[in-house]
């Protein structure tokens, strides 16, 4: 048998019912403030006397006194209660001053370069303690956000897991880009003139070909690609000193300025229209369901969300 100071005895309700009655110095108020009646709370006030083998509080007049024990335990009890508060308190809530966190995203050069300027300005000034470490897309996305090696991964998702949570953040369209004075740049962009023109393209599995070059193939037409680079940057940075042209993400038409477009207009790289129907793409974000409630991952989510210019669905 437990004896009457066995910590099992104790529980979570007797805590919050010590605190109340040293805050009030009262039954009835102790009652109604933990929206009980007041024999009920007498009953407590006896078990809590028999746990602590004291008083409590002793009767002076109309009013209640609390005893020296009393006394000694009011802050300790009204801390114990603080501490339930945050413990059981909702996994949504976090305090951003006081968050030290490093989260870690896996992305493509080109979005992770369009992430960190935003990302970096909301943490200065939401949440100081936080950083970042972005990641190139070098792990498989899904068992990695499953063991917790990445917190979030950002781009086009094409391989995901049962469990994993995706959400859609911003449509995009691909367009071609090329340096001040090509020759493309000079008069309207038709199918033939793109095909003729030598063409980088981005692929990390080395292949040649894309919807472009399905797209060209339904008008009888085939372009020429000269070279395949790993990273958007690079193939920017190509197509800056030459004459190759570069597909790039831009926004699609009506929409706002894409940040995902920031870096091709860094480059000094025109952005132009052709008359060609290639398939829009979706930039999303995927997490796994556990961090779904945690409220410093949800700060990450809003603040990816905001970088990008998406809206929450």
């Amino acid at each position: 048998m437990a004896s009457r100071t066995d910590p099992a005895t104790i529980d979570a309700n007797l805590a919050i019912a010590l605190d109340a009655l040293l805050a009030e110095n009262s039954v009835t108020r102790a009652a109604a403030r933990l929206h009980t009646s007041p024999a009920a709370m007498s009953r407590t006030l006896a078990r809590l006397r028999r746990i602590l083998q004291d008083p409590l509080l002793v009767r002076a007049g109309q009013t209640m006194v609390p005893t020296p024990r009393a006394q000694e335990l009011r802050e300790e009890a009204a801390g114990v209660v603080r501490s339930l508060g945050v413990l059981l308190s909702p996994g949504g809530s976090v305090d951003l001053a006081s968050l030290r966190s490093t989260f870690t995203l896996q992305a493509a050069d080109l979005i992770g370069a369009a992430l960190a300027p935003g990302l970096l300005n909301l943490a200065r000034h939401e949440a100081p303690g936080v950083s970042f470490r972005i990641r190139a897309e070098d792990l498989e996305a899904g068992p990695a956000l499953r063991d917790g090696r990445i917190d979030l991964e950002v781009g086009a998702i094409d391989h995901v897991d049962p469990e994993t949570k995706v959400e859609e953040l911003v449509w995009l369209r691909m367009v071609p880009a090329v340096r001040p004075g090509h020759p493309l740049a000079d008069g309207a962009v038709t199918p033939a003139r793109l095909a003729a023109a030598e063409h980088v393209v981005v692929s990390r599995r080395g292949r040649f070909t894309g919807p472009l070059d399905a797209a060209l193939a339904q008008r009888g037409l085939q372009r020429r690609v000269n070279v395949v680079l790993p990273s958007h940057l690079a193939a920017m940075a190509l197509a800056a000193h030459s004459d190759v042209v570069c597909l790039v993400p831009a926004a699609l038409p009506g929409a706002a300025a894409s940040p995902l477009s920031r870096q091709a207009v860094a480059f000094g790289l025109r952005l132009l229209d052709i008359p060609l129907e290639l398939p829009p793409l979706a930039i999303a974000m995927a997490w796994h369901p556990r961090h779904t409630a945690d409220g410093a991952h949800r700060w990450l989510r809003g603040a990816v969300r905001r970088t990008l210019g998406a809206t929450a669905t």
